[in-house]
């Protein structure tokens, strides 16, 4: 099993930074890498960012320059640095374990069951 904590949400105004953070424990040498998905409200959850222990990573369009994922490996801990927040951004950001794969340089996440409870963002206007 593959525990999974979030931290790091808040308020920040439009145009704001913010650091989500993502504490990874547990049978961890079954997945090889870790994402970030949001869920705004009345919306389905989305990937937004996934980075495979070798630092591969890969983002959703919507906030590709915006957002960088990063992890420290020594601290099993996973990333989401946040900026140019949009009050589209808000939503429930919730970390997923899982397996990442690099094929002809393209990063593919496939996600597992293994999710934290999720952090709130909320970007006001």
């Amino acid at each position: 099993q593959v525990q999974l904590e979030e931290s790091g949400g808040g308020v920040v105004p439009a145009g704001g930074s913010l650091t989500l953070s993502c504490a990874v424990t547990g049978t961890i040498f079954s997945i090889n890498a870790t994402a970030w998905y949001y869920q705004p409200p009345g919306k389905q959850r989305e990937l937004v960012a996934a980075i495979a222990n070798d630092g591969s990573a890969d983002y959703a369009d919507a906030v590709k320059g915006r957002f960088t994922i990063s992890r420290d490996n020594a601290k099993n801990t996973v990333y989401l640095r946040m900026k140019s927040l949009k009050p589209e951004d808000t939503a429930v950001y919730y970390c997923n374990a899982g397996m990442g794969l690099v094929v002809e340089g393209d990063f593919f996440y496939f996600g597992k069951g293994y999710w934290g409870k999720g952090t709130l963002v909320t970007v006001s206007s």
